[in-house]
């Protein structure tokens, strides 16, 4: 036990590192590019932030337990807004901002619903992963399409600081990033499996929180200075990315049963949150929706717990 702990504090300690790194080279590589910072927190520091999620999945699926990729990418769907934004949105509020805004919360919210929809035979198969990775990229082009819209309508010359530094800030921030999240998992899967939880639980409840660590530390930094629009594009970019693509990755590696009580209060908690972000017109994102969201999140992880009970 107090290997673990030891563990879980060196990734969190890392992964603060790692998300000042990484924040400072996605800012720098979008004024290179000349792309919105929005464009960059929804893409680079979405996928990058959701890497850990990817490695999960790709063992779990090898390892012949694939529930736990499930479990973990819509739990941290969930973690993500619900725990993550919530902590950040208590502390101070934040401004919705940035192009695509709507868009990608629009995305964000139908997600959950495509994949219940999908899950309702009892099984992820392939097809359910080709679909949902379909529209992944159909979302990923759109996104792509406003970034060379704006970069066409900015001066050429924004382009002066040369990619190589703010380059090196994100390829060496995404790195310990990983390693950070990588130390969490592990402090965190050993605890839980004593616990005698179900491979999905272990998944939504302690490897989500674990891989999102770097959203935290992500979001966290983004907003300590000033750049709104990264971190809630890393959260609302990430969740996409999780359902669509991470998910559809380890049904692509190995089709599984589904046990679809396990499965609704993630997918429902899922939706809750993301209607308890909605951009009001002014855009605030005021502190009171960060209490809501945490009490909605204590809500979540004691109804999951619930699941297990009733369905060892």
């Amino acid at each position: 036990m107090l290997a673990s702990v030891l563990l879980l504090m060196a990734g969190v300690l890392l992964a603060w590192f790692g998300g000042e790194w990484f924040v400072k080279g996605g800012v720098g590589l979008a004024r290179w590019a000349r792309w919105p910072t929005a464009v960059v927190g929804v893409t680079v520091a979405a996928f990058g932030t959701s890497s850990p999620e990817l490695l999960v999945a790709v063992n779990a699926a090898m390892s012949g337990l694939p529930q736990i990729s499930l479990g973990d990418v819509l739990g941290s769907n969930v973690v993500n807004i619900a725990l993550v934004l919530a902590v950040v949105l208590a502390a101070s509020g934040m401004k919705a901002e940035g192009e695509g805004l709507w868009r990608d919360w629009t995305v964000a919210l139908l997600v959950p619903g495509a994949v219940y929809a999908l899950l309702q035979d009892g099984w992820f198969s392939r097809l359910d992963a080709c679909l949902l990775m379909t529209g992944f990229f159909a979302w990923l082009w759109a996104v792509i399409r406003q970034a060379r819209a704006h970069a066409r309508k900015q001066p050429a010359h924004a382009r002066q600081e040369p990619p190589y530094k703010p380059g090196f800030f994100l390829l060496a921030g995404l790195g310990v990033l990983v390693v950070a999240a990588q130390l969490v998992v592990t402090g965190g899967k050993g605890v839980a499996e004593a616990l005698g939880w179900s491979p999905f639980v272990v998944g939504a409840v302690v490897v989500a929180v674990a891989t999102s660590t770097p959203e935290f530390a992500t979001t966290l930094i983004s907003r300590l200075r000033g750049h709104h629009d990264v971190g809630l594009g890393n959260i609302l970019g990430s969740n996409v990315f999780n359902a669509l693509f991470i998910a559809s990755v380890a049904a692509l590696i190995q089709p599984y049963k589904v046990s679809l009580p396990e499965v609704q209060p993630s997918l429902l908690w899922g939706v809750l949150t993301v209607l308890l972000i909605m951009p009001s017109r002014s855009g605030e994102l005021r502190r009171w929706r960060g209490v809501i969201l945490l009490a909605a999140y204590g809500a979540y992880v004691l109804l999951t717990l619930n699941q297990n009970a009733s369905h060892p």
